[in-house]
């Protein structure tokens, strides 16, 4: 069984029922499983939010822990099959199937269902684009990556973070398409913004730039789709609520790697003085 290691907040949720809210040295994790099949142990991903964590297996199941009152720790196994993929923001959580569909919920979504999946790929209005291939959590927003490389949103629009003007509407209850020729999108679980790559290596952000977490020059909370700069490769990101960190590459053979990083540094988050 893979071995998991925890430390930070034990309090949303509280996943050990004899520990501090507090857990500041590293201690591992460790859960009971009935089922015998090696696979069934096997952890594939986690994915935490603020309200539950999701534990998805190689054998395409996931059970979750939520943020409950009481010290149990008894997790709920997901009636869902064929998992491949999970995603926990605020409190919201998606879970893509080897399918292709997204099954989603969360108030914070504006689904106004905090109990039972919904189906939200079928809710795209083109057909062609039901097909998805990667999705991604926002703070309160879900992001879509479809086979036909297409991003779509769904949720609240309040900082431009679904790209548009959130002066023409704040929130969504299906998903809408974004931008074409999309090849990765980037946002973090506690973020309100989002990074587009597109087929071209030209990197698009919109949403909040309070703390200049978009990498523009200027300080403002709600930005539509801008381009931002014209990149090689970024085989990897991480976004979180006030700044971010992308991993560039650029060259074919012997490829050289750089961090780049833009946002809050206040406490020198940035690994800057």
């Amino acid at each position: 069984m893979n071995e998991i290691i925890f430390f930070g907040s034990n309090q949303n949720p509280k996943l050990f029922k004899n520990e501090p809210n507090k857990i500041t040295k590293p201690i591992q994790f460790k859960f009971e499983n009935e089922n015998e099949n090696e696979n069934e142990k096997q952890i594939k991903q986690i994915s935490s939010g603020d309200f539950s964590t999701i534990f998805l297996f190689k054998n395409g199941k996931s059970i979750e822990y939520l943020n409950e009152n009481d010290s149990k720790q008894n997790p709920s196994k997901i009636q869902i099959e064929n998992i491949q993929k999970v995603t926990v923001g605020f409190q919201n959580k998606a879970i893509l199937t080897k399918e292709g569909n997204v099954f989603a919920k969360g108030d914070d979504i504006n689904l106004n269902n905090t109990k039972e999946f919904i189906n939200i790929s079928s809710l795209i209005e083109n057909k062609n684009d039901r097909i998805i291939q990667d999705i991604v959590s926002g703070a309160n927003s879900i992001y879509l990556l479809t086979s036909n490389q297409n991003a779509y949103g769904i949720g609240l629009n309040e900082f431009g973070q679904l790209g548009f003007d959130y002066e023409a509407f704040n929130e969504t209850k299906k998903p809408i398409l974004m931008m074409k020729n999309v090849s990765k999108i980037f946002s973090g679980n506690s973020s309100k913004y989002v990074f587009l790559l597109n087929l071209n290596q030209e990197l698009f952000g919109c949403g909040n730039n309070f703390y200049f977490q978009l990498g523009l020059g200027e300080s403002r909370r709600e930005i539509q789709t801008q381009k931002l700069t014209k990149i090689q490769n970024i085989p990897k990101g991480k976004i979180i609520a006030i700044h971010s960190i992308m991993l560039i590459e650029n060259g074919n053979e012997n490829p050289k790697r750089k961090i780049y990083s833009c946002g809050n540094y206040r406490l020198n988050g940035l690994g800057q003085k």
